[in-house]
């Protein structure tokens, strides 16, 4: 697949010097700081050294002083409280932090989490039926809520009080909960708008917290779930959420609850370093794993276990689970890839929409993320769920899918989502309609250059800039997220030292081993992950350029710099 380089804005040359000669450290560094909106020697230690003391005042958010009565109120009296999270890792987390927080101080206190399929997202008329028969007086809804006004009414109608903690953009009309915690609410001015949801429920935490004068470790060993929560819903590393992220990847690093010690075993990720990329990766698709394929609320029992003979026992089930996940993302992967190939009309097209009953609907948004990736284009998988299509749908960068579907919303039963991802339902008999439909919105209103995979790089360098000291720095500009992704660089005219080769089972990756143009006294190791078809450019003895970010290897107790490419380009 082509894919273009796009060189970032290089930030104001005076002020790069500025920091440069502040920090003491090469302009490339400071480049890369400006170009993440940091510009003065105060912004670079915040952003170096975080400090627990940097998070803000959690009675800045509205409605926090309420909810901070209530759950008072709550804890006094001994009420029946429900705590309410999503099947996802960010719900899950959140349910599991909240909880592990209260179970002292309540005796009657539980945990609920919708199942996806016969329930769906949010909050469930099943979960206030369930909140009724169980005379729960008190629901915490974390990483859901703020566009359930129905459901929160009919509950209050039931004496059944909500206190809402969200991170998602609200309908125009709030529900009328006891307290609504939501930064992106647009009466709200708390300073950081990009929490997530376990974040917003650790703020309420943190009030409660700072009120009673409670020990700041009794809340800040929960930020191992807070950090796992920041890593698998994708929200930016930045601000408030890179001090969590720094403190949580402390904890999870050094000691971690059992639960995630035990999901880290079955990762194979015992022993080693954790960051961002391994929760995205190990940590946070085990937990996915639960509910897309049994119940989420195994997700939350292995998170707030205590024994470790039931920690054990629930980490085989979850990885099983997980297994089990693998191998239908797999094989519908594949069937889906068939399906493409196979239809003459496919190659011309700008959208992908496909349907097959028997899909499995846990697993249709990873498909959807996988082709997507595969062949660059709007991307709409679904399956059959209660005798209607549902499905999801993924996009490219720049092109707001949300809107394209919105204009097909006359052949939908419901949808939801935003710029990069959505879910949709709709009658069987409305798919060719809206395969139809959809390629034309799409197909009038995208662009050649957003059907391209675009690479943005940070900027360029020459190997011999990646001494020691620069790669020492670079580490320090961890935890790398959205907003804070791992720099991307790119180096012109290197040459393949002579003993590059194609590696992994079906000779699909290329093991680098580079020099410069000018210089042969220096050679550097890189990894091209599925690029053997760039094996040609690498081998034919002429200078080729390069895109790609540094990584530490470590093999046998030894740490070495590697190249971890993601592009490569012949002259």
């Amino acid at each position: 697949m082509t894919k273009i380089w796009n060189l970032k804005d290089q930030g104001d040359s005076n002020e790069v010097k500025h920091l440069s000669a502040a920090l003491n450290v090469d302009m490339t560094i400071a480049r890369l700081l400006v170009q993440r909106g940091i510009k003065t020697f105060e912004e670079a230690k915040a952003f170096f050294r975080p400090k627990l003391s940097d998070l803000h005042d959690p009675f800045l958010m509205k409605d926090m002083d309420k909810a901070v009565e209530r759950l008072e109120r709550a804890i006094e009296t001994d009420e029946r409280v429900l705590i309410y999270g999503d099947y996802d890792v960010d719900g899950t987390t959140s349910v599991a932090m909240m909880y592990m927080f209260l179970k002292s101080k309540f005796t009657n206190i539980e945990y609920y989490i919708p199942d996806r399929y016969s329930e769906g997202y949010g909050i469930s008329n099943q979960s206030i039926e369930y909140a009724q028969e169980k005379k729960i007086t008190l629901v915490i809804a974390l990483d859901c809520g703020i566009k359930a006004a129905d459901k929160i009414e009919k509950a209050a109608e039931l004496g059944i009080d909500f206190i809402v903690c969200d991170h998602h953009n609200p309908d125009d009309e709030i529900p009328d909960a006891v307290a609504v915690l939501d930064p992106k609410r647009k009466d709200c001015s708390y300073p950081y708008k990009d929490l997530s949801g376990c974040g917003v429920g650790f703020k309420l935490l943190q009030a409660y917290s700072i009120k009673h004068h409670l020990p700041e470790d009794q809340l800040n060993d929960l930020l191992d779930l807070v950090v796992v929560s920041i890593a698998s819903d994708i929200v930016p590393v930045t601000g408030e959420n890179r001090v969590l992220a720094h403190f949580g990847l402390k904890k999870l690093n050094t000691d971690p609850s059992l639960g995630l010690k035990t999901i880290i075993k079955y990762s194979g990720m015992l022993g080693m370093e954790h960051s961002i990329s391994d929760i995205v990766f190990k940590i946070g698709p085990r937990l996915n794993a639960s509910g897309r394929i049994e119940h989420g609320k195994k997700s939350v029992k292995i998170l707030v276990v205590e024994d470790e003979e039931e920690a054990t026992r629930l980490g085989e089930e979850i990885n099983s689970y997980n297994e089990i996940r693998k191998t239908l993302d797999r094989d519908i992967t594949q069937e889906a890839l068939n399906m493409i190939t196979e239809d003459p009309e496919s190659s011309g097209q700008c959208t992908t929409v496909l349907y097959n009953r028997d899909w499995h609907k846990g697993v249709v948004g990873i498909v959807a993320s996988r082709l997507t990736e595969s062949f660059y284009r709007p991307t709409v998988i679904m399956t059959e769920s209660n005798g209607m299509a549902t499905g999801s749908a993924r996009s490219v960068k720049d092109f707001d899918l949300y809107e394209a579907i919105g204009k097909c919303s006359d052949l939908l039963e419901s949808y939801g989502g935003h710029m990069y991802a959505a879910g949709m339902t709709m009658k069987i008999e409305n798919i060719p309609a809206f395969k139809r439909r959809f390629e034309k919105i799409v197909h009038e209103s995208i662009t050649d250059k957003q059907l391209v995979h675009t690479i943005d790089v940070d900027c360029k360098v020459q190997l011999s800039d990646l001494t020691p000291k620069f790669v020492r720095i670079l580490k320090q500009f961890e935890p790398f997220g959205p907003h804070n992704m791992r720099p991307v660089f790119v180096t012109e005219n290197v040459f393949d030292y002579g003993t590059s080769r194609l590696v992994g089972k079906n000779e699909e990756h290329i093991k680098l081993d580079l020099i410069e143009a000018n210089s042969s006294s220096s050679v550097y190791a890189g990894i091209a992950f599925s690029q053997a078809e760039n094996f040609e450019v690498v081998k034919q003895g002429l200078p080729f350029d390069v895109c790609y970010s540094v990584m530490e290897n470590e093999f046998r107790g030894k740490t070495s710099i590697q190249l971890y490419l993601r592009d490569i380009q012949r002259l």
